[in-house]
């Protein structure tokens, strides 16, 4: 049997702070190709990515696990109560970056698949795409592998997505989709001038905090069935105006909005253009907007594969996932645009945190979740 805590262990003694690959695909790979996964390292750049398949491609039945095995840098070290990267296992907990967000989950799915395709060999495939770009931009990571696989004919039917899901506790909640994030940027330009001369100046402060007050006072949408209400936040406004006698050129400021099924980006996009171009009539000013769109939402509605997941973990945990589309994002909505997708994983407390851990009963549960869901999915 493969150990999902010594898997983990391991992983998380792998420096991979993006976009470092840090030996912990090297670790999986060797692992993989072991149980007779056919591997293939589709780095794209200067990010690692590995695609590991058991079985045939063409098969009409694959099923796919998807997950990173990057994380995030882990701030002061000397916060830490143990090394970041140790591994160190303390009163039931194992602590390091990455231990919950998501190394365990990588080690869980991947453990579950060796041992599954050596004892039980499925009528099917089992496939594992796993990025080391997650935690950053993002766009040389899953969308990678979902490229070369769309190039070289590679598939699955189904995914699911090892992100840590839960609240609170094992086998609370479960991801059937997400809410979409865009990101814009306004620079709103005047004319510099002497505050005591107002008049001979065309100050961009009043220009922005009308424009930020109309943005964020609007109401985007009331919710919908399966999401809860967009959201638009001010994260920022910056003029860097040392001078209390100087009226600005220019002041800055970034909204984030979180969106669900009744938008999407393009036409967030068009609003914010037009919210700006109405201030700039009114102020007289010019505001420039740059908008990313990190992501699109989407929901992959309750049926098999939602009911498939629910099942094994209520069967592993005797708890009833809720079916939920709240927090960030996560590479399932690059996963989406593929097949059916759904995310479950572990206890989410700690991740991103100074002392990041996660219960290690936790590990070895999620591998009986992930072995069940395979053993039922191919049966």
């Amino acid at each position: 049997m493969t150990d999902p805590v010594d898997l983990t262990a391991r992983l998380v003694q792998c420096p991979s702070v993006t976009p470092e690959e840090g030996g912990a695909l090297v670790l999986l790979q060797e692992l993989l190709e072991g149980a007779g996964f056919a591997c293939t390292r589709v780095d794209r750049g200067g990010v690692s990515n590995l695609f590991a398949r058991w079985g045939d491609k063409r098969h009409s039945r694959t099923f796919g696990f998807n997950g990173h095995t990057d994380v995030v840098p882990i701030g002061n070290a000397d916060d830490w109560q143990f090394p970041p990267f140790g591994a160190r296992i303390e009163d039931g907990f194992m602590y390091g970056r990455g231990t919950t967000d998501m190394k365990s989950g990588v080690a869980a799915f991947a453990a579950a698949a060796v041992d599954f395709v050596t004892e039980t060999p499925p009528d099917g495939a089992v496939v594992l795409a796993i990025t080391g770009d997650e935690e950053g931009d993002a766009d040389h990571g899953t969308t990678a592998l979902l490229d070369w696989m769309a190039e070289t004919d590679e598939q699955m039917n189904v995914c699911l997505v090892g992100e840590p899901t839960s609240p609170d506790h094992m086998g609370q909640m479960m991801k059937i989709g997400r809410r979409g994030s865009l990101t814009a940027w306004f620079t709103v330009t005047g004319k510099q001038g002497h505050s005591a001369y107002p008049h001979r100046a065309l100050n961009p402060m009043p220009a922005m905090a009308r424009l930020m007050d109309c943005l964020s006072s609007h109401v985007l949408d009331e919710g919908t069935p399966h999401f809860d209400p967009s959201t638009l936040a001010v994260v920022t406004i910056d003029t860097g105006n040392a001078a209390t006698n100087v009226i600005p050129a220019q002041t800055r400021a970034t909204v984030n909005i979180r969106f669900n099924d009744l938008h999407t980006g393009a036409g967030l996009s068009d609003w914010l253009r037009q919210e700006s171009a109405s201030v700039d009539a009114e102020f007289g000013t010019t505001t420039e907007v740059k908008i990313k769109i990190s992501g699109e939402s989407f929901l992959t509605p309750p049926g098999p594969l939602s009911d498939l997941v629910a099942k094994a973990v209520e069967a592993e945990t005797g708890v009833t996932p809720e079916l939920s589309t709240t927090g960030g994002t996560s590479d399932a909505r690059f996963v989406k645009d593929h097949c059916p997708v759904v995310e479950f994983g572990l206890v989410g407390k700690t991740m991103h945190a100074v002392d990041e851990r996660v219960e290690v009963a936790q590990i070895h549960q999620l591998k009986g979740i992930y072995t069940r869901i395979l053993r039922d999915y191919f049966a």
